[in-house]
């Protein structure tokens, strides 16, 4: 017998840069950075079934993203050696985040693999545990582990939890995939933003030292960002390609929604006050 539970589904939710400011650049090339990270409740969802044979295996085929490169069977795999558990799991990736769309999706799959089997395999792993394991699959997990909206410093291991005013979301998914390490070595990329001191977060903060250059490279995101900008304060996010703007309410990012081109595709979403597997771990 492989199997010890029934499957069991867990969010990853996606998240908005509110704000991106490159401050400087490390002797390894890593970039510092000051960004204000939203979680939104549109994302992926996890499947998980813990087996007793050790074995870690993905179980369905998910569209460019090949095994090898996949940040939850890492994740797994991490915590399965960290913690010297016996047990496994067969993960089924359902994915709505678009690659490359600056929205933290593999990020978000990873931390949310290191929260659930936590939990499922009872590795009792505390919340700055799975943080330090998350870094080191990417700078963008450990914001997911920690569960609340966040000011991120450093490559975004520095957190200072923020809270943020309910707003509703209007994303435009540009058909482009922007690599994140491109957009980063691009020799035109504005690296010498001031740091600012945040306590909270206002709009006239918004703003992303990525976006001119990922406007450059990619027509498609720029297009995109010019018709939202028509109707609201608009932002890339993250390197892109996502584009978002902010609305009081549903209804007033439903009716810009309906006015969007044919052949833009996107999506509403609210932000939320923090990540829904937050409660999971302490």
């Amino acid at each position: 017998m492989k199997s010890t539970s029934e499957p069991r589904d867990f969010p990853a939710p996606g998240k908005l840069n509110l704000m991106l400011r490159v401050v400087g650049r490390r002797a390894d090339g890593y970039h510092l950075l000051q960004t204000v990270m939203r979680f939104i409740d549109y994302g992926d969802t996890l499947t998980f079934r813990v087996r007793e044979d050790g074995v870690i295996a993905r179980v369905n085929e998910v569209t460019g993203v090949p095994a090898g490169e996949d940040l939850a069977l890492r994740a797994a795999r991490l915590l399965q050696q960290d913690s010297g558990t016996r047990l496994g799991a067969d993960i089924n990736l359902e994915k709505r985040l678009p690659l490359g769309g600056g929205l933290g999706g593999g990020s978000s799959d990873a931390a949310t693999t290191l929260i659930a089997l936590n939990h499922l395999w009872r590795t009792g792993r505390g919340r700055p545990q799975l943080a330090e394991l998350g870094l080191r699959l990417g700078a963008d997990v450990p914001v997911f582990v920690g569960g609340e909206n966040a000011l991120a410093e450093g490559i975004g291991e520095r957190l200072t939890p923020l809270t943020l005013d309910p707003a509703w979301y209007l994303v435009l998914t540009p058909p482009v995939a922007v690599p994140t390490a491109r957009i980063f070595a691009h020799p035109e990329l504005k690296r010498d933003s001031k740091p600012i001191k945040i306590t909270a977060f206002s709009a006239d903060l918004a703003g992303n030292d990525l976006e001119p250059v990922v406007c450059r490279e990619y027509p498609e995101v720029a297009r995109h960002l010019t018709w939202l900008r028509r109707a609201a304060p608009a932002w890339v996010t993250g390197t892109g390609a996502c584009v978002f703007a902010a609305f009081p309410t549903e209804s007033a990012a439903r009716q810009v929604w309906q006015q969007a081109p044919g052949d833009m595709q996107g999506f509403i979403a609210q932000g939320l006050a923090r990540h829904p597997l937050h409660q999971m771990v302490k």
